[in-house]
């Protein structure tokens, strides 16, 4: 009898587990909180003033769970909420749908798996462990993330093979990343109009840290992003396909990403971005400036790793703009002028603006670096003229940068030993190296930038 009652304690405890937790039946039944309370068998119950779920609860495909504006607050225990059917929060209501722990020891978790028409609107969830979104559809709206761990996943939003929107929320002082998906994945969420406010605490990680895209363009517009003190050292945004996984496309557009360890990194195989009207301000957060600090970091292992940049504020940063192995980046061409403000970028005592750590050519024409002096220009773009084994980038005209009207100038003969360089065509030449005849120049004399036309003879 010694060994058979713990065995019988043993399996009358562990039916006590099963039965403790609920999942709905499958059958296309609408669910409120209420009718939780008298449905789960006492995982979900109701004080009369908050409604508290006290054991994992699953919502199974074809069934759905309607939060109305009539519950306030939800509490729960350590337990996991999973979503294969659906869950709906159209919040209409002054006040917030708030899911909380029970207390700062006890951290819920979600999982929406292949969940269908989810909208959670003004809702507030906070001391969670993560929520997973696995190939479901999805909208949060409106939402407050707060204080969340990294217990069941590494972001407080971790997607996998889908596109979920996630507008108007905010996130601030999650251990993790507010937004992930993995590099063995294909997600391209909209993430608009949100404010990311100190997330990562003790990682280096960025706040938006993504893998491949999917067959979507990753929308990121309108977002703020900062760590306000500067106490976590956190990155902004990062979009990585490291493993050479389909075609991703990022629209990363009127965003403001300051106060960081850097601002937004671009890396791996084939990624095509278009970088528009962004704020990348005083990223300088990195103890050692070979670790990161810029405003833009794009590291290509391929010539796919693309990004267009056009009308950008990239200024306080440790780095500019850094282009490193292989890339194709247009900054600007003569057609299509990029209007990028790029200054007072720099560390170690020296400005480094733009530096093309590449042997790849870059158009950068038509931006403003903050002077209309060239060889002030010249001096903070590290490229080929610094390092011949490096690639160029051709930055004239520039902002500033007066035309050249080829009738108002007089030929003037010059014996290419008496300067160092030419700029010609917007490209900078050797001197020596040009074959005799008329070209118009661009140099310096004294502190002056002046035109002429040129005879090499």
């Amino acid at each position: 009898m010694k060994k058979i009652l713990p065995t019988l304690l043993l399996i009358i405890g562990l039916t006590s587990v099963a039965k403790a937790q609920w999942t709905s039946p499958g059958n296309g039944t609408t669910y409120t909180l209420p009718d939780l309370v008298a449905a789960s068998d006492g995982v979900v119950t109701n004080d009369g003033t908050v409604f508290t779920i006290h054991q994992d609860l699953t919502i199974s495909a074809n069934d759905v769970l309607v939060v109305d504006d009539q519950v306030t607050r939800i509490y729960t225990a350590a337990i996991l909420i999973t979503i294969n059917g659906s869950m709906v929060c159209t919040n209409g209501g002054t006040n917030r749908v708030g899911l909380f722990g029970l207390d700062e020891t006890e951290h819920f978790s979600m999982r929406f798996e292949n969940a269908t028409a989810c909208n959670l609107k003004k809702m507030y969830f906070s001391d969670g462990a993560g929520i997973k979104v696995i190939e479901s559809d999805i909208i949060f709206d409106d939402v407050k993330f707060l204080y969340f761990t990294r217990d069941y996943c590494n972001a407080v939003i971790d997607i996998f093979n889908c596109d979920p929107l996630i507008k108007n929320c905010y996130f601030q002082d999650n251990q993790g990343a507010a937004i992930s998906s993995p590099a063995n994945g294909q997600s391209s969420p909209q993430i608009l109009s949100n404010t990311f406010d100190a997330n990562v605490n003790g990682i280096n990680s960025p706040q938006i840290n993504l893998g491949p895209g999917g067959t979507d363009t990753i929308r990121i517009v309108d977002n703020e992003i900062f760590d306000r003190w500067a106490q976590y050292h956190t990155g902004g945004i990062s979009v990585a396909d490291l493993m050479g996984v389909g075609s991703t496309k990022v629209l990363l557009k009127d965003n403001e990403i300051r106060d960081g360890r850097y601002g937004y990194n671009q890396q791996g195989a084939t990624i095509s971005s278009v970088i528009v009207g962004n704020q990348f301000i005083d990223n300088n957060h990195e103890d050692n400036p070979m670790n990161g600090g810029s405003g833009i970091s794009i590291y290509g292992t391929t010539t796919n790793n693309k990004a267009i940049l056009r009308n950008n504020v990239i200024t306080g940063n440790l780095w500019g703009i850094t282009a490193i192995n292989l890339h194709d980046i247009d900054m600007g061409t003569e057609e299509d002028w990029g209007n990028n403000t790029i200054h007072d970028n720099g560390n170690g005592g020296s400005i480094y603006d733009l530096y093309n750590n590449s042997t790849c050519y870059i158009s950068a024409v038509g931006n403003n670096w903050g002077t209309i002096n060239e060889r002030e220009v010249e001096d903070h773009i590290f490229h080929q003229f610094d390092d011949p084994s490096l690639g160029q980038v051709n930055f004239i005209p520039f902002i500033g940068y007066d035309d050249i009207e080829e009738s108002s100038l007089e030929p003037q003969v010059f014996n290419p030993d008496e300067v160092t360089f030419y700029t010609i065509s917007g490209q900078r030449v050797n001197a020596k190296a040009l074959k005799p005849g008329f070209y118009i120049a661009i140099m310096k004399q004294g502190e002056q930038t002046i035109a002429k036309k040129i005879i090499i003879q």
